[in-house]
């Protein structure tokens, strides 16, 4: 009993011991407890908060985006004529993403090959791949080359770097497929092939060289990316967009550009396409351009200034009512379709050689920037009657041929004769230098500079083209001088200035905007190259010449077109008279650099309501300040007033209808 109850004691004991708490297996417990539940958040963060970086990083790796530019807006005259299009451009291509098959396979077999010569330097895989891709393509190749009569090989180079960075676009096999090869592919090649005939879209001028200044061109640029197209974060390729480089291309590129389209793939493990496209949108082409210009009128400018060979030459020609610009040549120009598909080395040589790449009406690069010659006497007219220092009516200067002016003997007409007593309206008509020398003395080189300024002469126009030069245009005076020489005005560089030499200079633009300026007796006129048939006719300062003063001014430059004015041409020449129409003009021939001299003819017409201004500036080596702008300038401006009065006898009719404008 007592070894009985001394068990059951210890029993006792040892349960109780048993049910003692231990603080070192509660801290156990804990920390077991810790380590589980930061294991849980971490999962829990893994699978939730991760989650989207995951499947981004998964998108990354099997989602590719490709970019398709819009096609450009197009470019139209006033009249609706297509002076810039879009016109498709036939290439083959083989789509590699296609191959994959093709090119395992052959890199088996090529393998193979290696092995059965025994061959113990075996390349690499890599290597037989490399040699697979061309060798495939190349077959692709062959299948072309048979149709067409061609022997085309693939250059390695090129469709390495391809197949290394833009797998998923199409690689071109043959570009510039005339419409005989892309016709007889059409009928020989398989529908289901990854060799497919593809057409690209690129700019195209109907018209070649002309307007090609104010038209400009476009270069290859990356597309812009699709507004609201998702997929940012996506490893991206574009096909090669454009974008505009001169000219209205240029200027007014945000809205001629299309915008683009696009199209998401998902990809395999290898980086091949799987189809269909997961996302896709289609480019939407962009906005067209109705310009001023008349293609008519730009033509006839065009084809009178190539009449005078290889000179520099340029006309402008405005509606004064409204500032819109008819026409803007510029010679020597070039033929913007051989800017496409590439522009080759000897088109940029032949273009620099010639002189050619600066729009010259506008002063671009410093070129047309020119001296006026006579039609800057229009002005000191304009100075002197205003100024009460010169009488319609006042024959108190006689041109006896020379005038001593200062310690110089200043020639009219060359030295080879002379006017005698002249009135107001025949000195203009006849070009008299003395007589302009003369009462510009009297006027002062103040006053004629004030009011070449009024009349914006040295001020760019504002007009919707890259090039125009801010600074440049120069109407000097004493304060002038001495500020950029450091030297005094003196007697002889107001005679200089009287005839619109020294140190004026404008370009054809500004003189094109003066002689519209003349037309609607204001002072300054703001061309346009936007045509909008309700655009409101300019108004700006008046000139502020009574009626009888502008009728001796208008009727002298109407004497200059007249028998025995400067542009006699205009009425003696048979096949040249315009019937009917009474012409305002005035010649000026300039001294130009090394024996230069920049032949100049403005004008404007009817008389009676004015509808188009001109002014034509051409650099040549004839002499003859009295009559060097009516033999050479003259023809030019009467061969788009010509064209321009016998369209209006019988008016084109409009060939597009809502061309939208783009806005600028």
């Amino acid at each position: 009993m007592s070894d009985d109850h001394d068990l059951s004691g210890r029993s006792g004991r040892l349960i109780e011991e048993h049910r003692t708490f231990d603080s070192r297996v509660a801290f156990f417990h804990v920390i077991v407890g810790a380590i589980l539940l930061i294991l849980a958040s971490g999962l829990a963060y893994q699978q939730l908060t991760r989650a989207r970086t995951y499947s981004l990083t998964e998108q990354q790796q099997t989602e590719r985006r490709i970019i398709i530019p819009g096609p450009r807006g197009n470019i139209y005259d006033r009249q609706g004529v297509l002076l810039v299009g879009n016109e498709p451009r036939f290439t083959v291509v083989l789509y590699l993403d296609e191959l994959q098959q093709d090119f395992f396979r052959e890199s088996i077999r090529i393998r193979n090959n290696y092995r059965a010569t025994g061959d113990r330097d075996l390349p690499t895989w890599n290597q037989l791949e490399q040699i697979a891709h061309i060798t495939v393509a190349q077959r692709y190749l062959d299948q072309v080359n048979a149709i067409l009569g061609r022997s085309d090989q693939i250059d390695a180079n090129s469709f390495k770097q391809h197949f290394n960075r833009r797998l998923y676009m199409p690689y071109t096999l043959v570009e510039d497929l005339s419409a005989d090869d892309f016709a007889k592919l059409l009928e020989h090649l398989p529908v289901r092939s990854p060799l497919q005939l593809y057409t690209a879209i690129e700019r195209f001028y109907p018209f070649g060289s002309a307007a090609s200044h104010v038209l400009g061109y476009v270069g290859a640029a990356d597309s812009a990316e699709p507004e609201d197209f998702p997929g940012e974060d996506l490893k991206t390729f574009s096909m090669r967009g454009t974008v505009g480089r001169d000219g209205l291309e240029k200027r007014f590129d945000a809205g001629l550009q299309g915008q683009s389209g696009g199209s998401i793939f998902r990809v395999d493990q290898a980086g091949y396409k799987v189809n269909p496209p997961i996302e896709e949108r289609r480019p939407v082409q962009g906005k067209n351009l109705r310009t001023s210009l008349d293609i008519d009128l730009q033509l006839a400018a065009e084809s009178a200034l190539q009449d005078l060979g290889e000179q520099l030459g340029t006309a402008v020609a405005l509606d004064p009512r409204t500032g819109e610009v008819l026409v803007l040549a510029s010679k020597p120009d070039y033929d913007l379709n051989k800017f496409y598909p590439h522009m080759t080395q000897a088109t940029v040589a032949d273009i620099q050689a010639r002189g050619a790449w600066p729009n010259v009406a506008i002063g671009q690069s410093g070129a047309g920037l020119f001296p006026p010659g006579s039609t800057f006497k229009t002005i000191v007219t304009i100075a002197g009657l205003r100024r009460g220092t010169l009488s319609p009516t006042d024959t108190s200067i006689d041109c006896e041929g020379h005038v001593r002016i200062g310690n110089r003997v200043f020639s009219c007409d060359n030295g080879n004769g002379h006017h005698g007593r002249l009135d107001l309206r025949e000195a203009i008509a006849k070009s008299c230098d003395i007589y302009f020398w003369e009462h510009a003395l009297m006027i002062g080189p103040q006053a004629i500079a004030d009011e070449a300024r009024r009349f914006h002469l040295d001020q760019p126009t504002g007009i919707e083209l890259p090039g125009e030069p801010r600074k440049g245009m120069i109407i000097p005076d004493p304060a002038w001088k001495k500020k950029a020489r450091d030297e005094a005005w003196t007697e002889g560089d107001t005679a200089n200035m009287a005839i619109g030499q020294g140190d004026v200079l404008v370009t054809p633009l500004i003189m094109a905007c003066y002689a519209a300026s003349l037309a609607r007796n204001e002072t300054y006129t703001v061309p346009t190259l936007l045509h909008d048939p309700n655009r409101p006719q300019q108004h700006t300062e008046p000139i502020g010449l009574t009626p009888e003063q502008r009728s001796v001014l208008i009727d002298g430059m109407e004497g200059c077109t007249k028998p025995g004015g400067t542009a006699e041409y205009f009425s003696t020449v048979e096949d040249q008279k315009i019937p009917g129409v009474r012409i305002a003009g005035k010649t000026g021939t300039a001294q130009y650099g090394n024996h230069l001299n920049i032949a100049w003819f403005i004008c404007f017409a009817p008389i009676e309501n004015p509808e188009i201004a001109i002014a034509v500036a051409i650099r040549s080596d004839s002499p003859g300040e009295n009559y060097g702008g009516g033999r050479n300038a003259g023809p030019v401006a009467d061969a788009i007033l010509k064209k321009f009065f016998e369209k209006l006898s019988r008016p084109s009719p409009n060939t597009i209808a809502g061309v939208a404008r783009v806005t600028h």
